[in-house]
């Protein structure tokens, strides 16, 4: 039993790179901002696009990942993701003009829309359903450490000279430090299978049951779960496409959908995107490197408290995790909102942002990934996610590419004092708690196909009356 979990959690390891690399592509600009607008002298609004212009490419990536990895395989799309963050690591960190730093950017982005997509699906479709929970979270863990090593090297590298030695040359060396982890994904990419539900689905019986044989650890469980697996993709076959998207799997749409803008919303890459920035232009804490250090604390305080949901997820399952959690981000974003209003720029505010994120990485942080990844019938998984990640891409974009103006903006600093985003974001965490309660299944301990006739039991009914889970 553990030898055959150890071969998943290998493979779930591996794949979740690509989460390392979403982490610290996404938030290698929150050291390296002050120094870029400085270099190129930017507005407020092309600091927002400086921001954004990687989550254009999430949304490019988003749109295509899907077709992409069902046409070619989820193992190849993921090779695609890791040449594209190598070649927009060299081009951001050496660009003639902001024209290529914004289009290297773009290029990371759409390696990032890649990763954002394929990797929790091919987890999710690796793993046993007893450890499905854990495997998939392993995804955002990856992404938050993605994060801390980003925030760690940023500091490390903001030491190496003063602020001029920074807007010349600091930045460069922040955001060409990712070109090492791209070109370690990309060559361990090499020794893990191809998905055995992909396999499955292009009539490659034999190397699918090879895979699960693997991953079960025997033959005659492999043999049951390859069956189940095609039961699903004929009797999929026998509907038509569209009339699956029209009736029986909106519910489904809506929740994924659901999912995706409200972890946007709930303004967690405000903090982290502009960390430095916000903790510099509060003043909270002293020196020329404190905003740094203190997002470098942030980082570490979110790959951490990630570790909450990769413990309890398979044993409370997907939805009490994110009731709790969306009670707590609000709670924490209104108290920073507020004491920002009343300039209460002290440790307090520091503890809170730490809380928010606290509670923000053991629930909507992992939990939207996974039940995306999970929701979704194998023959449409892969379009449906993309819809899915598009949107929550594109509400990124919103919220990053809006935050610099509404920070800025003189009536809402005078009105504010600089409050306004975070009540806004706050709020939003409020409407997390009746969407998690009222639309959210509980799908800890099913297989994927039990998932799905989960969805066709309540045909059109969208909200939940049971939670009931297999043991």
């Amino acid at each position: 039993m553990k030898a055959h979990k150890g071969y998943a959690v290998m493979i779930a390891a591996v794949a979740s790179l690509g989460g390392i690399l979403f982490g610290y592509d996404t938030a290698v600009i929150a050291g390296s901002i002050g120094f870029i607008e400085q270099h190129f002298g930017l507005s407020p609004a092309l600091v927002g696009w400086a921001v954004s212009s990687a989550l254009l490419g999430c949304l490019i990536g988003a749109m295509t990942a899907g077709r992409t990895a069902d046409a070619i395989g989820r193992k190849k799309t993921l090779i695609i993701s890791a040449v594209l963050f190598a070649v927009s690591a060299v081009f951001s960190a050496i660009p003639p003009n902001f024209a290529i730093f914004i289009l290297a950017r773009i290029v990371g982005g759409i390696g990032i829309g890649f990763a954002s997509i394929v990797v929790p699906m091919y987890i999710s479709e690796i793993s046993p359903p007893s450890i499905r929970g854990v495997l998939t979270s392993f995804y955002q863990v990856a992404i938050t450490l993605g994060i801390l090593i980003i925030y760690i090297v940023n500091y490390y590298i903001s030491t190496l000279g003063d602020e001029s030695w920074g807007v010349d040359v600091g930045w460069r060396y922040m955001l060409g430090s990712e070109v090492l982890p791209a070109l370690l994904f990309f060559l361990l990419l090499w020794a893990i299978p191809e998905s055995p539900r992909w396999s499955a689905l292009k009539g490659d019986r034999s190397r699918s049951l090879g895979v699960l044989s693997k991953i079960t650890g025997s033959r005659k469980e492999a043999e049951g779960q390859l069956a189940e697996i095609e039961q699903s993709i004929q009797e999929e076959r026998k509907a038509e496409e569209g009339k699956l998207l029209e009736k029986a799997w909106r519910p489904a749409i809506f929740v994924g959908i659901g999912l995706a803008i409200l972890q946007q919303v709930s303004g967690i890459n405000v903090i982290m995107y502009y960390a430095t920035e916000i903790l510099n232009d509060f003043r909270i804490g002293s020196g020329e490197n404190a905003g740094f250090f203190q997002s470098m604390l942030i980082g570490v305080v979110n790959f951490l408290s990630t570790f909450i949901a990769v413990m309890t997820i398979d044993k409370f399952g997907r939805k009490s995790l994110l009731v709790a959690g969306s009670v707590g981000m609000a709670v924490f974003m209104t108290t920073v909102g507020v004491m920002i209003y009343m300039q209460a720029i002290n440790v307090g505010l520091l503890l809170s942002i730490f809380g928010y994120i606290v509670c923000f990485a053991f629930s909507w942080g992992p939990i939207a990934w996974i039940l995306i990844s999970e929701i979704f019938p194998n023959r449409i998984r892969g379009k449906v996610m993309s819809l899915c990640i598009f949107v929550l891409w594109l509400s990124n974009i919103v919220v990053s590419q809006t935050f610099p103006m509404l920070n800025e903006n003189t009536f809402l600093q005078q009105q504010f004092n600089g409050a306004f985003p975070f009540i806004v974001y706050g709020i939003f965490c409020l409407l997390c708690i009746p969407f998690a309660m009222k639309f959210v299944p509980e799908t800890k301990h099913k297989t994927l196909e039990e998932i799905e006739r989960l969805w066709s039991k309540r045909g059109t009914d969208w909200t939940v009356k049971t939670t009931a889970t297999r043991k």
